[in-house]
């Protein structure tokens, strides 16, 4: 069984972001893999503001997504990028903490002006961190309803989002049997 890690950026407990990766989540253990949920909601503010990466809790967080086989990230689009606390913890990480691992990075947001969030912040930092970027998703806050159990309600969007995910566990299959 691969070990996946999931990343909300989202500081919101109830976001469109977070209903998205909770989702992926289920499909992905429908699928045999499993699953860690973390967040930046899990991190304790101090030691992010006090950049501490010897915290028992940063370390715990760290070794989760070393050891993973493959990670999503997920962040809402806060001023044209990720949320700032996701950065803060991503400083916190070692420079090559996703090298070779294949990374679906995903996005929401309002408005289809921020779709190259994903493009020109999101990817770029996870490839300074060495990750095997995928290409992602952008989703729009308006084809999502936090309240189902299928928060995307649209389904040309649903079948996009699959494409990426049956893609993402391909390479995270062929990683686990192929050496590096």
């Amino acid at each position: 069984m691969s070990e996946i890690v999931i990343f909300s950026g989202s500081t919101a407990t109830l976001s469109g972001s977070e209903q998205v990766l909770r989702y992926f989540g289920s499909l992905l253990h429908e699928r045999q893999f499993s699953v860690t949920h973390i967040s930046v909601r899990d991190v304790p503010y101090q030691d992010l503001f006090d950049m501490n990466i010897n915290s028992p809790k940063i370390k715990q967080m760290t070794a989760l997504i070393e050891n993973a086989h493959g990670i999503l990230i997920g962040s809402p689009v806060y001023k044209g990028a990720y949320s700032g606390v996701l950065k803060a913890f991503i400083d916190l990480l070692p420079q090559d903490v996703l090298k070779h691992k294949p990374v679906l990075p995903i996005m929401t947001g309002g408005s289809p002006s921020h779709l190259l969030a994903l493009e020109y912040t999101l990817k770029p930092l996870l490839a300074t961190l060495k990750a095997h970027n995928l290409k992602g998703l952008y989703l729009l806050d308006q084809t999502i309803n936090k309240q189902r159990e299928i928060p995307i309600v649209d389904e040309e969007t649903i079948q996009r989002a699959r494409k990426q995910l049956d893609y993402f566990c391909k390479l995270v299959v062929h990683r686990q049997t192929t050496p590096i």
